[in-house]
């Protein structure tokens, strides 16, 4: 019997993510800051890692240059050595939108070259844009022990969110008779995670098949469903898709729940530290006597003199005397000037905010942002990276300021509810 080759992973981080708005301005959604000092593709790296995958290629497009300065040449992540490496694969693309990945099949079709030159058993799809703790060694011997030609994590979602994703129907043995991608009226509540294994000559046949399948869970799958051997590989543990700013925040409220269902450290999530050009070890955050915190996470470098309540705060945050900062995320060396409020606000890296400023005023949640209803309707409002918000100026609910927005933009001392900046 012959010897199993390890699988080839592939993971696809090319995606727009425009529901993640002024987040995704200036980086790929995967790049995106979590957790502190964290980024969403750590942890589908991360997991990788720790399966024991040691050759991984990562699919760019959208914006690359922060996610690629992130990779790095994957140390962080140990993947370098001389049997083992991280291979950026950058975007086929030209000037025009037609020359983008027209979807998940058509982004890995594009680089059959690097499948055909890394010959392995099986291949590993990944998203990098989810949040989770996963045995892909596990998933991958389920897939050898069914003899699947597919094999997709799947796990039970509400009945209310299941439009968001590939549903599938499922026999008493795992196999999957039938298939819906982002179901109006589904039959299960039974949800891909984006998470496929493929029988390695399976996929370079699916892909050399029919070039105008270039999706996926609207074509491949459904095909192979029809014709093969597709099974569900079940999960039960946290996972989330965090592609709105909705399930972002609630991602991150996560983490710093008492007995949260996810922890960073103990899945042993490694990030690249020194990619932002800034300082990798900062010093010990620091505390004031004026200092209040509770059920936060505070990153290293950070300085607290006024109060911090349900909230992340990245490296480098400072919050001066005085100031009150709540349910909120702010990512790396943000300011928060003496009795200034923060309430229920995502501000990205490097934002200033004065003195004597409400960011997050009122209780009327429910008023959308006018531009972008379908972003902001839940009252969190976000701001830009390196966005200056002047001394006395009060910003509503559902608001967004955009990057670099000077203090000068400010033509009121009030922003309502729902305007944008």
């Amino acid at each position: 019997m012959s010897v199993k080759q390890e699988a080839l992973v592939l993971l696809l981080a090319g995606g727009v993510g425009s529901r993640l708005n002024i987040l995704v301005q200036s980086r790929a959604k995967p790049a995106v800051p979590f957790a502190g000092h964290y980024r969403i593709i750590d942890f589908s790296l991360s997991n990788v890692m720790t399966s024991g995958l040691t050759k991984i290629g990562v699919l760019t497009q959208y914006k690359p240059l922060s996610l690629m300065r992130h990779l790095g040449m994957g140390e962080a992540w140990d993947f370098t050595g001389r049997s083992r490496g991280l291979k950026i694969l950058p975007p086929h693309t030209g000037f025009k939108d037609s020359d983008w990945y027209k979807g998940t099949a058509d982004a890995v079709r594009q680089n059959i070259d690097f499948l055909e030159k890394n010959p392995a058993d099986e291949v590993l799809l990944l998203s990098g844009d989810h949040i989770y703790n996963m045995d892909f060694h596990a998933m991958i011997e389920y897939h050898r022990f069914k003899k699947a030609d597919v094999t997709i994590g799947m796990m039970v979602v509400p009945m209310s969110e299941i439009y968001q994703f590939g549903a599938g129907v499922t026999d008493d043995n795992n196999r999957i008779i039938d298939w819906e991608e982002k179901p109006e009226h589904p039959k299960t509540n039974l949800a891909s995670m984006g998470i496929y294994v493929f029988d390695y000559k399976y996929l370079l046949d699916s892909l050399y098949r029919d070039k105008a399948e270039v999706d996926f869970g609207m074509h491949i799958l459904p095909r192979a469903i029809d014709n093969d051997n597709v099974f569900a590989y079940p999960f039960y543990g946290y996972w989330r898709d965090v592609g709105t700013i909705q399930s972002y925040w609630e991602a991150n409220m996560d983490v710093i729940m008492r007995d949260s269902a996810i922890s960073p450290a103990a899945w042993g999530i490694r990030t690249n530290i020194e990619a932002d050009g800034r300082p990798a070890d900062r010093p010990p955050a620091r505390f004031s006597n004026s200092a209040r915190v509770s059920c936060s996470m505070i990153s290293a470098g950070c300085v607290i003199r006024g109060t911090v309540i349900n909230s992340v705060l990245a490296p480098g945050v400072v919050v001066e005397e005085g100031a009150v900062v709540r349910d909120s995320i702010l990512f790396a060396d943000c300011t928060v000037g003496k009795k200034s409020t923060v309430d229920l606000t995502i501000c990205d890296k490097r934002v200033k905010i004065s003195g004597d400023t409400i960011v997050g005023s009122g209780m009327n949640h429910d008023f959308p942002n006018i531009k972008q209803p379908k972003h902001l309707y839940t009252g969190i409002t976000l701001v830009g990276k390196e966005a200056s918000i002047p001394s006395g100026i009060t910003i509503g609910r559902n608001c967004i300021v955009n990057s670099k927005t000077e203090e000068s933009a400010f033509s009121t001392g009030e922003v309502a509810d729902g305007e944008t900046v």
